[in-house]
């Protein structure tokens, strides 16, 4: 059940790191989270219609590719221990590159948006990079949402945009813009 939270919600969030485990353990709360977002019209590289189930392959996946210690998983759960939101960084970068990793997959559900979670989750992440010595983050996001607003309030430095980079859940073609930061 989800009930709609205070304002101060952001001290009263816990956000943790997940192993491959725990991704099973609450593989449909993830699910979940992905496909709210999906179906919402996020541009996370689903496209509509987007089934609970194929959302549980890619939790499937992740949980797989985090076994393998190819990228960090962190989930942010709201005062009830509910999953509301996670992230990812993928650390598993060519050998030219091991001071490098790329951001994925910031998901809030929508009933949680606007109380904090995903600069908590950000916030995480970078802690999360510097402990493996990772010193730029990259991440790209649809040209013109949300996202891109969030990655620029939160000092992210954006290179530029790619026309026609990739279709949308409804299929209409976007832009990506381009982010790094140093850490």
């Amino acid at each position: 059940m989800w009930l709609i939270p205070q304002r101060k919600m952001t001290t009263s969030l816990h956000i943790t790191t997940l192993n491959r485990d725990a991704i099973l353990t609450h593989i449909d709360a993830l699910a979940d989270i992905l496909h709210n977002c999906v179906t919402g019209g996020a541009s996370v590289s689903f496209m509509l219609p987007y089934s609970p189930e194929r959302a549980r392959d890619f939790w499937r996946g992740v949980a797989e590719s985090v076994a393998r210690n190819e990228r960090i998983v962190l989930a942010a759960a709201g005062p009830d221990g509910e999953l509301i939101g996670t992230v990812q960084l993928i650390i598993d970068q060519p050998e030219n590159q091991p001071h490098r990793a790329d951001v994925a997959k910031l998901l809030v559900h929508e009933k949680a948006r606007r109380f904090g979670a995903g600069r908590q989750l950000m916030a995480a992440l970078e802690e999360a990079a510097r402990a493996r010595q990772k010193t730029v983050l990259v991440l790209d996001t649809a040209t013109g949402s949300g996202a891109e607003t969030f990655y620029v309030r939160t000092g992210w430095q954006k290179v530029g945009e790619i026309p026609r980079y990739a279709l949308m859940p409804d299929g209409e073609l976007t832009a990506t813009s381009v982010f790094y930061k140093f850490l």
